[in-house]
C-alpha cells in the first residue's frame, strides 16, 4: 500500500511538471498566455483601424506574434500607411511593428 501511494505521488508530480512544460514558450512557439495577449492586441488594432473613417475602406490584415504586429494589405496613399502605423502604436502591448502595407 505504501509503494502504491509513493507511485501515485511521483506520477502526480510528473504530470504537474509536464503541464508546466507544455505551457511554456519556446523561440518558435508561444505560450498560452502569449497567444491570448497577441489575440487581444490583434483585436484592438483591427477595431481601431475599422473605427477610423480614413482607413475603414481598406482591407488591412493584422497579425501579432509575441507583441510584434504585422500590417499587410493595399492602401491608396502613404498617408494611409503612416496613419495605420500610428494607430497600431497606440495599442498597449505592441513591442514592434512591421508595416507591410503597399501603396497601389
Amino acid at each position: 500500500m505504501k509503494q502504491r501511494n509513493v507511485f501515485i505521488r511521483y506520477l502526480l508530480v510528473l504530470m504537474l511538471i509536464a503541464t508546466f512544460v507544455a505551457c511554456a514558450s519556446t523561440p518558435k512557439h508561444e505560450s498560452t498566455g502569449e497567444y491570448v495577449d497577441d489575440s487581444v492586441i490583434t483585436t484592438k488594432v483591427k477595431s481601431l483601424l475599422a473605427e477610423d473613417d480614413f482607413l475603414k475602406s481598406f482591407k488591412i490584415s493584422v497579425e501579432t506574434y509575441k507583441g510584434i504586429v504585422q500590417l499587410s494589405g493595399f492602401v491608396n496613399s502613404q498617408n494611409a500607411v503612416d496613419k495605420a502605423g500610428q494607430i497600431t502604436w497606440t495599442v498597449k502591448g505592441v513591442k514592434s511593428l512591421k508595416n507591410n502595407l503597399v501603396v497601389k
